[in-house]
This record gives C-alpha cells, sequence and structure tokens, in this order.
C-alpha cells in the first residue's frame, strides 16, 4: 500500500487541480495498521531484516508528508483507526470522528512502541491523556475521540457522503473554508456534556499518576489509588490499569514513556526520526526481542488473554541505562545504525505544525485565558460566562466548545465572587 499511496499523495499535493485530499476506509475501518506480522517475520531472517527497517522508513515519511502538504487533508475515521491508520490520520490538519471510529495505539501490547509520530501528539493533547494511552493500548470511542483532540470534527456516518459531496465541489477552497463546511454537517444532537468517562475525578486521578517520568512512579501512583481513593471509580479504575500495565512488555513501557516525554520537545519530523532509530533497534532484537514474542503470541497464535514471555519479565529488571543506551543512543550524522528520514525537497517545513488548531480548545490554552496570558483573554479576570463567549467566538461557534470548558473549569478552577459586581471570577489552582 505504502509504495501506491506515496506517489499519488505527492502528485496530488502538487497539482493546482487538486484543492483537497481525503482519506477514507472501506469497510469497518479508516486503516487497523500495518501488516506487523510481516514485519516480523522479515525481522528474523538477516536477509530480509532491510527490508523490515525500510518498512517503518517508509510508512513516517508517508505520515510526514500528509501532515506537512501544502492543502487541506481530511482523514474521515469512519470506523478502526489503530496503529499505522493513526499516522495516516492524527496529525492532518482536519480528523472526522465518526459513532464508528475506535481509536489505539496497541503497540505496547505486541512489545514494541507507539510509533507513527506518536511521540510528537501524544504528548501534545491535553493533560496525561496521550501518556496514558500510549502505555496501556486503551481505546477510545466515538465522540471521546474528539472530545481528548484526537478528532477536529465529529460529523455523524450518514453525513459523511454528503459532506463529500460538498467538498468536491469546492474550487481550491482555504482552510477555513474547509472547516467551516465540515462543521455545518455536525450533530445536531450535542450532549450537554462529555461522552468520555475520563472526566472528573477519573481524569485528575489520570494526571496525577500518569504525570511521572519512570513506569516505576506511574505504578506505585495507581497501586495507591487503587487502595487507598476515596472514590470507588477512581479505585476500580486503577485497579484495571495495574492490570493492563502488568500484561504489557516491561521494555515497550520504558521506551514508550521516554519516547512520550522526549517528544514533547521535538517537531514532528525529529520525533518520527526518533521512532524509526526505535523501530530499527526492536528489528535488530539484538538488545530486545518482545516484538517478535508480543506479535508471534497476541497476532500469530491469537493467545489475547495470555501475557507474552517478555524478556525482562518485570519493569524493576529494565534499567534506565539499559534502555538509553538500547533504544536512545547519541547518533552521528554518517552513523548508520538507523536510516534517516528524507521527506521530499519540495514540501513545506512543518516545524511548526498545529494539529490542534481546528480542534476544541486545550487545556494549555483555556487556562491562558482564564489567567490572562492568551493572546485573546484581553484582560486578567474572567467569568464562565465569559470563557465561554471567548472560546465560541475564537472557534465560530464550534459544537463541543461550551461543554469541553465546563468540564476543564471544574476540574482546573475555582470560583471567586466580586464583592462589588456580583460576578464570579475563575481562578486557575491545578
Amino acid at each position: 500500500m505504502l509504495e501506491r499511496l506515496r506517489p499519488k499523495i505527492e502528485e496530488w499535493s502538487q497539482q493546482d487541480l487538486v484543492g483537497v485530499v481525503a482519506g477514507t476506509g472501506v469497510g469497518r475501518a479508516f486503516c487497523a495498521g500495518g501488516d506487523v506480522a510481516s514485519v516480523v517475520e522479515d525481522c528474523s531472517k538477516p536477509e530480509t531484516l532491510p527490508h523490515a527497517i525500510e518498512f517503518f522508513q517508509r510508512e513516517f515519511e508517508l505520515d510526514y508528508i500528509l501532515a506537512a502538504m501544502p492543502k487541506p487533508y481530511i482523514a474521515i475515521m469512519d470506523g478502526i483507526t489503530m496503529g499505522g491508520g493513526v499516522g495516516l490520520s492524527v496529525n492532518a490538519p482536519f480528523r472526522i470522528a465518526t459513532e464508528n471510529t475506535t481509536f489505539s495505539m496497541p503497540e505496547t501490547r505486541i512489545g514494541y512502541c507507539p510509533d507513527v509520530g506518536a511521540s510528537f501528539f501524544l504528548s501534545r493533547v491535553d493533560g496525561e491523556i496521550g501518556t496514558y494511552l500510549g502505555l496501556t493500548s486503551e481505546e477510545l470511542k466515538g465522540r471521546a475521540v474528539f472530545e481528548h483532540g484526537f478528532a477536529t470534527h465529529f460529523v455523524p456516518s450518514r453525513r459523511i457522503a454528503p459532506l463529500m459531496e460538498r467538498i468536491a465541489g469546492l474550487w481550491n477552497p482555504t482552510y477555513a473554508q474547509v472547516d467551516a463546511l465540515i462543521e455545518e454537517h455536525r450533530d445536531d444532537n450535542v450532549p450537554n456534556q462529555p461522552t468520555s468517562t475520563l472526566v472528573g475525578n477519573l481524569r485528575a486521578a489520570l494526571d496525577s499518576t500518569f504525570k511521572h517520568n519512570t513506569i516505576e512512579e506511574v505504578v506505585a501512583g495507581l497501586t495507591e489509588l487503587s487502595e487507598g481513593s476515596e472514590h470507588e471509580n477512581v479505585r476500580q479504575w486503577a485497579k484495571k490499569t495495574l492490570e493492563l500495565l502488568e500484561m504489557r512488555s516491561p521494555t515497550s513501557l520504558k521506551v514508550a514513556l521516554v519516547a512520550i516525554r522526549r517528544g514533547q520537545h521535538m517537531n514532528l519530523l525529529e520525533a518520527l526520526q526518533m521512532e524509526l532509530n526505535i523501530a530499527t533497534a526492536f528489528c535488530r532484537g539484538e538488545v530486545s526481542k518482545d516484538f517478535y514474542e508480543g506479535v508471534t503470541k497476541f497476532l500469530v497464535q491469537k493467545l489475547r488473554d495470555e501475557r507474552p514471555n517478555w524478556k525482562p519479565g518485570k519493569i524493576n529488571e529494565v534499567t534506565d541505562e539499559f534502555i538509553q543506551k538500547s533504544f536512545f543512543p547519541q547518533l552521528k550524522a554518517d552513523d548508520t545504525t538507523a536510516p534517516r528520514l528524507n521527506p521530499p525537497e519540495w514540501l513545506p517545513d512543518a516545524k511548526f505544525l498545529n494539529p490542534m488548531l481546528y480542534a476544541l480548545p486545550t487545556e494549555k490554552e483555556i487556562g491562558e485565558m482564564v489567567v490572562g496570558s492568551h493572546k485573546s483573554s484581553g484582560s486578567t479576570v474572567v467569568t464562565l460566562d465569559e470563557l465561554i463567549a471567548k472560546f465560541e467566538e475564537k472557534k465560530a461557534g464550534k459544537a463541543g466548545v461550551r461543554e469541553k470548558i465546563i468540564e476543564v473549569v471544574q476540574r482546573k478552577c475555582t470560583a471567586e465572587e466580586d464583592a462589588q459586581s456580583g460576578k464570579k471570577w475563575l481562578k486557575w489552582v491545578h
């Protein structure tokens, strides 16, 4: 697929007659990921190992081209969007979720590490949602994909075909025109609160445990909550999450956490290159055979409820020094241990890529508006109604803005009543 898709994407990106590029799937999936079973088979033989590494190189280059190409790109995630499918969609300026969308990065299940730019985008969504999804391989479904920023819009599946007809009728539309047209096809029945379960006290618990920079600290925090939280839903969530992490490869967990933390300070191309270095190390199998073990057990033998024979088998047996030396070495420019990503020279620089531009406002933006540091804040104090009004104007009446802001304010703010005006000013406290 990569061999057929890239030439077309490059051709369309440079043709004046092409105004918009849209990515859709067939059947139940947008894209459920690459054929990792074949990749692992190639990894197992010296003569085919280069093919496996080249697969990741081609895949990551295509992901970068789709994110950086100078035309509006719409990824329609109307179905299963996992692994490699996430790479084809998550950095698009327009990402449409439907009621059929299932979003996940399942790599730690198979002894590998979230890739396709995961270290870039998982580190940029609100709080520690990205860290949680990257480590546990848990799924988001339907509207929750939109609510947490992995999609920019939520459109009912039945409206996708009419939307595509309208978009096909546009002549070289601006990004703002595409955004407005997608918004016209949004769901009319906007719920009065987020549909995701990862809100409120559960979300606060998630952020407090997955904020740490070591897996040991994450596990310790979850253990404490599972035994001592005053909230039953938090105790049950923490217990389940501990069980999920226990099933994952200890090596994969540690590599994934380091990659997500480093990716926060990288641009997309730098993050993809780091991930290609990691993929190369996993493919070579010299430092860890967990990738082969996980794929064989989970995908080939279909033993999905059985813990693979990870080596090392415990988190405390995987040292930080081993992870650094094996997966994050300081490579020189002429180092041949991993190939270099080479995007086309005609491609615009994507150093300042902002995949959240057309999504719901991020918690960071909301916080900046409350404390007065946002360029659109206008003043240093604001009420809840004023905050909602500012973002509804900034986001051109986007559906879901009000619900998102209320949920964030309930977790992150207190309200202080002004004695003279009677207004309740918001104060950002978390």
